[in-house]
């Protein structure tokens, strides 16, 4: 854009742009300085590094051909998209109102509204009108941010899972200073690993002396070389074009939804850490249900109070091999990420806290079992 006669909108001329690649400059008579100014539009991607070369030469009309007096190029970096971790104090907190065949989510919405009051952050509620029922609003979009020298602000990126949530982003966070990105899987539907509740950062680490100081990118994939689930290249290309937060893929192909958050999370701490992981252990929750038969609470019920759901009582559970055996295989797949957790953010066994989780097999998936 150049900009002559004041600051307002309609002193702003565009000169350049992907339709126009050069630009002649009339200078105009007694003016001795023009300014002009870059607006990046696109984030990095597979196909654009997000460099953008300018170049301005001084020509001398009066000869033929004419003679380049000075000539000088500038290069500018497109800002990347980064991701914040959940270490973070919240700003804003969004719930989804929603109606199912146990009636409204109300007394969950109350509470998080208690929540969001205690933590001074500010609660939205995504009407069931505009979500046409779908509660799952974290696997619909990630907020991250973009930040130049002089300036920053939110940017979300919506998932191309495109269920009931599919325009929440784009219609009510989109506005002055919030940004919105987001990247479509053409050809192809989306799969359950496309969704953001796959997709999660950590907080920053050293790893082997090298610095992440915004964290590690962490998304859930299949097996190496095996032929499962892998969240979409489109999606993939886009996080890795950024270069700031390098991702590593794990595994969650073992899960029926296949999402990290369903197995990791991580919570801050006042410690030279920072942080610690947490990470589902059905192993613990098996130990610390043989401690509770042992002292004498072997006929506690799971979900008592709950109509909706079958009371299984410790004893009861200890007992199923079925649930030891799919237990067995759980922690297995969740030994592996540890390692890879390890390896490639840089933690040891003090930085992680096993949090008691079961799990159930529903033919070769996992599903939660509370």
């Amino acid at each position: 854009f150049c900009a002559r006669g004041g600051h307002s909108l309609e002193h702003y001329k565009q000169v350049l742009g992907p339709q126009r690649l050069s630009y002649e400059v009339e200078r105009q008579q007694g003016e001795r300085k023009i300014s002009f100014f870059v607006e990046g539009l696109t984030f990095p991607d597979a196909d654009f590094l997000g460099l953008v070369s300018l170049s301005v030469s001084l020509v001398d009309t009066g000869t033929l051909p004419e003679v380049p007096l000075f000539t000088d190029t500038v290069a500018f970096r497109m800002a990347p998209w980064i991701m914040t971790p959940n270490t973070q104090p919240p700003l804003e907190l969004y719930a989804c109102s929603v109606v199912d065949s146990h009636g409204p989510n109300k007394k969950f919405l109350e509470d998080m509204s208690d929540l969001a009051l205690k933590t001074n952050c500010k609660l939205i509620v995504c009407p069931q009108i505009e979500n046409r029922n779908d509660r799952w609003i974290q696997d619909e979009m990630e907020f991250g941010y973009t930040e130049a020298p002089h300036k920053s602000f939110p940017v979300v990126f919506d998932s191309p899972r495109n269920r009931g949530l599919k325009h929440f982003p784009y219609k009510r966070i989109l506005g002055p200073d919030f940004g919105y990105v987001t990247r479509e899987i053409l050809f192809a539907g989306a799969s359950s690993l496309d969704s953001f509740g796959n997709l999660d950062v950590s907080p920053p680490v050293t790893v082997g002396g090298k610095e992440y100081p915004l964290g590690r990118i962490l998304i859930g994939s299949s097996f190496p070389k095996s032929g499962g689930r892998r969240m979409a290249k489109v999606v993939r290309d886009f996080l890795q074009a950024q270069q700031v937060q390098a991702p590593v893929e794990l595994y969650s192909d073992w899960l029926s939804v296949g999402h990290v958050d369903e197995f990791l999370s991580f919570v801050p701490t006042s410690d030279r850490k920072g942080f610690r992981l947490l990470l589902a252990s059905p192993s613990a929750c098996l130990r610390l249900f043989q401690e509770k038969k042992e002292e004498g609470y072997g006929e506690a019920a799971q979900f008592d109070g709950l109509s909706h759901q079958v009371n299984r009582s410790i004893n009861e559970m200890l007992a199923d091999r079925r649930l030891r055996s799919d237990s067995l295989y759980v922690q297995k797949c969740i030994d592996w990420n540890r390692e890879v957790l390890k390896r490639e953010l840089g933690l040891t066994e003090r930085d992680i806290i096993d949090i008691p989780q079961l799990f159930s097999l529903k033919g070769s998936y996992a599903e939660a079992f509370f």
